[in-house]
């Protein structure tokens, strides 16, 4: 589980058994690790570089990758490796990560797993979509998530599934890109500026040879959004999948989320995601809203976790 909270999952995409499956496979592989030094800057004086690098040591690990060793840590995040050493044992000291004697070589600890069950639990709105969720991928027979960003990803916070639904199995921790897919797409959407700019940018360093491809499937999404509160995603991002996405913003305007909603293209047409699973997803995302608004106004009410 604490791999999954920090790491890339990597989901599995029932296909018929084709060439396209041999795509598929590649485009749900994790991503390269952006350092936050690369992507916040050094600039801020507020800025504390040893703890950044030190989150960047933890980030490196993803589900089922096993045990890493200093090398290996070191080519992932683009840190030195004399300053991966000290940070691995910094962090084996403090219980984030366990030194693996016989193979020299480190995995994560239960001090990373009690972070993100602490996380996961304090998050209202797992609780309050939770419901709603569950009755959407009954219905439809689909799968629904709910994600929150995590730089260029997306994580997923809390998915369910239809009785015989098939497509990509989600896990929570799960992690796939914020530009080319529904969920994502939906949330750059209602991100405000100056982030929305900032994101955009360090996307398209990150992703140059792509980017006039990828703006524009940004760029029709936040037009969709505009229009119908959902977008739609027609293999953009793994050949055999679809799928629609909506924003969620919480009551005070300062957490935003995305819902996504996916099947194999060969299991749902067009014109049903349009006018049937789209509008449906509106309705979640607007429910859940207002039941973070109830939440809030009780006395005891949390605010909603997420990255703003």
């Amino acid at each position: 589980m604490s791999q999954q909270i920090l790491g890339a999952r990597r989901p599995t995409v029932p296909v018929p058994p084709n060439a396209a499956a041999a795509r598929a496979s590649k485009a749900i592989a994790p991503a390269a690790h952006t350092p936050a030094l690369e992507e916040d800057g050094s600039k801020d004086r507020q800025f504390v570089t040893a703890l950044a690098r030190g989150l960047d040591i933890l980030r490196a690990f993803h589900a089922g990758d096993g045990m890493l060793g200093n090398q290996e840590i070191a080519a992932r995040t683009g840190l030195p490796k004399p300053t991966v050493a000290r940070l691995t044992h910094t962090l084996t000291e403090l219980g984030y990560l366990i030194y693996m004697r016989r193979f020299r070589k480190y995995e994560l600890g239960p001090s990373v797993l009690a972070l993100g069950y602490a996380s996961l639990a304090n998050m209202d709105v797992r609780h309050v979509a939770r419901g709603p969720m569950q009755q959407m991928a009954q219905a439809l027979n689909c799968s629904v998530a709910l994600g929150g960003r995590d730089r260029h990803s997306m994580i997923w916070l809390e998915s369910h599934r239809g009785p015989s639904a098939v497509g990509v199995t989600f896990d929570v921790g799960s992690r796939m890109p914020i530009a080319s897919t529904a969920m994502g797409r939906a949330y750059l959407a209602v991100l405000p500026e100056p982030e929305k700019s900032r994101l955009l940018d360090s996307i398209r360093r990150r992703w140059r040879d792509d980017w006039t491809k990828t703006k524009a499937g940004i760029d029709k999404a936040e037009k969709e959004i505009a229009e119908r509160g959902f977008c739609l995603s027609w293999a953009d991002w793994v050949p055999e999948l679809c799928g629609v996405g909506a924003p969620l913003r919480s009551p005070d305007g300062e957490t935003f989320f995305g819902f996504g909603v996916s099947a194999p293209i060969y299991q749902v047409s067009r014109e049903r995601l349009e006018q049937e699973w789209g509008p449906r997803l509106v309705r979640l995302a607007r429910e859940v809203r207002n039941g973070l608004a109830g939440r809030a106004s009780t006395p005891n009410g949390h605010r909603p976790a997420g990255r703003s």
